[in-house]
């Protein structure tokens, strides 16, 4: 007997394959994940889910969904459509009982699948993302022959790596046809942009186009990928999540001196670190043993949130504020799930409960920063001498400290405080206030006959209180005490004349030796000028020094040298509990949670393996191969940046709201490759992918390819999206040859039109860049967060208040007008038209090369006839109004210095002429 294929004999085989045909591998069984839990977002989960749980019952989770609810019997009885109550609401015609209530029904197919499900026992699936990725086979294609090098076919002939084995097979199944292979010009300024950020010249498509050799766009790959430039592009790319900026934000919004941490990802992505030690690292360099600087600088990263100086805030509120902001950038970035939805609620869709959000939150609920105005803890960079100080600080140290272990521990102590001003009490910390409050609401303030306690600490052996404060009180006295305004005087001392309470000395004033745990009371006696306010910012309990490290360690805390915000957890006395927060807020703390992760993915603790349970261990954990988010969301974003959509199109949430990949099982092999081949190798993945046939395909579409897939979902042609705020302004920079590459350091104010910036505070302004610093790359751009630089918010930039996964590409008017009259934009077309002048003889030529430039293709008959066209209505115009044609070459040079009157209309029509170019879309476009 032949059946399906297959020769069977006997009837007693008839009946096995009858069996295995009918409940066996090869039935249709629903699938939870894709025909489900669609089903039960879209109509159910509203009342039934994290945030409402009617009649409680939720479909949030297994185990609810199943339990009893309100009736005292549950609403699904696996095996039993007809006895579930779920399928019998759902079935009802009258609207009082049908559900979902008081919305349309369900379809009658969407019902039946319902039912389909629950008679095959309700299985339960855990979205697909939240499981960790396998290593799928990669797919066949042509013939085994042409697999095997014996024959030919246009698929193995037209496949470069697996990457295309993946893409041809969903076009099969899709019915579409993968392009031919872009030009080698088209194809370097797409390389060349996307790797750099940069357009490449026509010196470097001369050398591609005469490199013959089977490996010579490879080579091109592998000069992109080793240029400084390929640093700038991804560095951009990242301050968008890191939510980078120079200022605090806020309303007052001052400025930040945060740098260093843009350097950071620069070198970082220059480097090749390894994915798995970039996210470390920033997360939590500084728990790593002996952090660098350069790892203590990473921890930028969170520090990038914004921090409230004005005043009448409470600090409290904008720590928390703070705290809340990481963690839900933390998932934002590195994990594509919309956890910030848990924080005021279980999440409504995908299987966080509330409590998850605050044990995730304790993780990071330890950092120092108490959003004061000092930005503190911060790393100070000591130069010239203060530097050798510091060296000498911990030579002192170390020489009186006998055991070794000892000495390490105390020199590193030592430093610590030298250079991060940590361990320390902020004094917003202190309470029990008379005739005393905080300035500003920011430094504890007091005046004569005022007091304050300092909370209790140990006092074991710390017989130093430093102490930052200042008055203008001549004769100001401070009295500390023990456990009381009238208890036992531990001292007292003057306090430093200053100039003024807001000018601080940091001093270091003896204390007896007093065991325990106690409170410290502080008085004030200044009669000569009783309302003078005496300011301390901080106070910090310390073991003593010996007399030349204490005064060595003094003058350095007393010097003003560069800083940067980074993290730094509090621990001991200074580490905080953490509290759910009822319905959200920090006003409400209810249960105490410990830090953990949510429990529907991978435990920190393995057999092999436990994890401290700090940002340290939650990075290590975030890294693990058996982690299902990391390394997707990864590969997912870099392929949106140079596809432009990502596989999972919602780059910022991979949940089961978020939209379905495109191509599940490349995703996952990417992902899983990621991470064993590669070892974490950010240049490795972004090579695979540039090398992949799939990429260098002609962007250009047939109609019936636009219609069958409008949005090159399946990626049946190349990329072709318009260019990011940076890049409009580099490319235009690069083109006409003003672009300084000066890397690192302080972000630079190129041109911007007066008026933007209105700092009231502060009378901070505008302070134009210049001697070729205002010509440096748009991420070195000074970045106001309450006004970004307004070239690049019209072309779609973030103001980098809170982290933006994704850019939305708009196209708008007002783009067209900043490429055509912003005065960077017109200064590069007047350089663009200097250089075309020299390029040719003739208007034609000229033309001609400037289009070159641009683009490194030549103009079309048509194209060239409509720019010639301009090019002599503009020249007729300006020789009848040469007034207007010096205006216009003045504003585009900057200066007085002007041609000789008869070349003046010539000219400045060239200069349209190329400001023209520039705009066009083939210019401000990656084909």
């Amino acid at each position: 007997m032949k059946t399906n294929g297959l020769l069977i004999g006997g009837i007693g085989a008839v009946v096995i394959l009858c069996s295995f045909s009918l409940w066996g591998p090869f039935t249709d069984r629903v699938d939870f994940n894709t025909q489900i839990k669609p089903i039960l977002n879209k109509n159910c989960i509203a009342c039934h889910g994290g945030v409402k749980k009617a009649s409680d019952f939720s479909l949030l989770f297994k185990q609810e969904a199943f339990a009893p609810a309100k009736s005292g019997h549950p609403a699904i009885i696996p095996g039993d459509a007809d006895g579930s109550e779920l399928i019998r609401r759902l079935s009802l015609t009258d609207p009082d009982e049908r559900m979902p209530l008081d919305a349309p029904p369900l379809k009658a197919d969407e019902i039946e699948l319902l039912k389909k499900w629950v008679d095959e026992g309700a299985e339960w699936g855990d979205h697909w993302a939240f499981q960790t990725p396998a290593l799928p086979d990669v797919p066949s294609i042509g013939t085994i022959w042409s697999r095997l090098g014996l024959g030919a076919h246009p698929e193995t002939d037209w496949a470069t790596n697996e990457v295309d084995h993946f893409v041809l097979e969903k076009l099969h199944e899709k019915g579409l046809t993968a392009s031919p292979m872009a030009d080698k010009a088209t194809l370097l300024r797409r390389l060349s942009l996307d790797i750099t950020g940069l357009p490449p010249t026509e010196a470097e498509l001369a050398a591609f186009t005469a490199d013959h050799s089977p490996d010579a766009y490879a080579k091109q790959v592998d000069r992109l990928l080793a240029s400084p430039a390929f640093g700038e592009k991804w560095a951009g790319m990242w301050l968008d999540l890191a939510r980078y900026a120079d200022t605090k934000g806020y309303e007052r919004d001052p400025g930040r001196k945060i740098w260093r941490y843009r350097d950071y990802l620069i070198n970082a992505f220059n480097a090749d670190k390894p994915y798995n030690q970039f996210l470390t690292e920033q997360l939590a360099g500084d728990l790593l043993p002996d952090a660098t600087d350069e790892q203590l600088i990473a921890t930028g990263f969170h520090r990038n949130t914004m921090n409230n100086d004005e005043g009448g805030t409470q600090d409290e509120e904008f720590r928390v504020a703070a705290v809340i902001d990481r963690v839900n950038t933390t998932w934002d970035v590195f994990q594509g799930t919309t956890f910030a939805c848990v924080q005021c609620h279980s999440h409504p869709y995908d299987p966080f409960r509330h409590d998850d959000y605050y044990k995730y939150m304790a993780f990071f609920n330890n950092a120092r920063d108490e959003d004061v105005t000092t930005e503190t803890p911060t790393l100070r960079f000591y130069k010239g001498n203060d530097s050798t100080q510091l060296v000498q600080l911990a030579s002192f140290v170390r020489r009186s400290v006998r055991d070794p272990k000892q000495a390490d521990a105390e020199v590193r102590r030592v430093e610590k405080l030298a250079r991060m001003v940590e361990p320390k009490i902020n004094s917003h910390d202190f309470d029990q206030y008379v005739n005393a409050s905080l300035l500003d609401a920011k430094f504890f303030v007091v005046q004569d006959k005022g007091s304050a306690r300092i909370k209790p600490m140990t006092l074991t052996g710390r017989t130093r209180l430093y102490v930052a404060w200042g008055t203008s009180a001549p004769d100001a006295q401070m009295t500390f005490r023990l456990d009381s305004p009238t208890g036992r005087v531990l001292t007292t001392v003057p306090v430093p004349n200053t100039g003024g309470a807001w000018s601080d000395s940091v001093q270091a004033i003896t204390l007896p030796n007093v065991p325990g745990k106690h409170a410290v009371y502080l008085s004030l006696n200044s009669p000569t000028k009783p309302t003078e306010w005496v300011m301390l910012k901080w106070v910090s309990f310390q073991p003593p020094l010996a007399s030349v490290a204490e005064t060595t360690l003094l003058g350095l805390l007393n010097k003003n040298p560069d800083q940067t915000p980074i993290m730094l957890d509090g621990t001991g006395e200074l580490a905080r509990k953490t509290h759910v927060f009822v319905r959200g807020s920090w006003l409400s703390p209810g249960a105490e949670v410990m830090p953990d992760v949510p429990g529907t993915l991978p435990p920190m603790d393995t057999d092999g393996q436990t994890l401290p349970r700090n940002r340290l261990g939650l990075a290590q954990w975030m890294t693990r191969a058996d982690h299902p988010l990391t390394a997707r969301v990864a590969v997912n974003r870099f392929w949106e940046q140079l596809f432009g959509t990502g596989i999972v199109e919602t780059v910022e949430d991979m949940g089961t709201q978020g939209i379905q990949p495109t191509h599940r099982e490349l995703l996952d092999w990417l992902a899983v490759t990621f991470v064993q081949d590669d070892e974490w190798s950010m240049k490795k993945l972004l090579k695979r992918m540039v090398l992949s046939s799939t990429y260098r395909q002609r962007s250009g579409v047939t109609p019936p390819a636009l219609a069958a897939d409008p949005f090159n979902r399946y990626f049946a042609r190349g990329p072709r999206v318009r260019l990011s705020a940076e890049q409009v302004r580099d490319q235009a920079l690069a083109v006409s040859g003003l672009l300084n590459k000066k890397m690192y350091g302080p972000s630079v104010m190129p041109q911007q039109p007066d008026g933007i910036w209105q700092s009231p505070y502060n009378g901070e302004a505008w302070v134009q860049a210049k001697d070729g610093e205002q010509y440096r790359r748009a991420l070195y751009t000074y970045w106001k967060r309450t006004a970004p630089y307004p070239s690049m918010i019209t072309f779609d930039s973030p103001s980098r208040e809170f982290c933006q996964i994704r850019r939305l590409r708009t196209n708008t008017p007002l783009q067209a007008l900043v490429t055509l009259n912003d005065p960077v934009y017109v200064e590069a077309a007047h350089r663009l038209a200097d250089y075309m002048i020299h390029r040719g003889k003739t208007t034609d030529q000229q033309i001609q090369a400037g289009f070159r430039r641009l683009t490194l293709h030549d103009l079309t008959t048509k194209k060239q006839a409509v720019l010639l066209n301009l090019y002599r209505t503009t020249e007729a115009y300006y020789a009848q109004h040469p007034t207007d044609a010096g205006t216009l070459l003045g504003q585009a040079t900057g200066s007085g210095t002007l041609p000789a009157a008869g070349e003046l209309p010539k000219r400045a029509a060239l200069l349209v002429v190329a400001n023209t170019m520039m705009n066009l879309d083939e210019v401000i476009t990656k084909e």
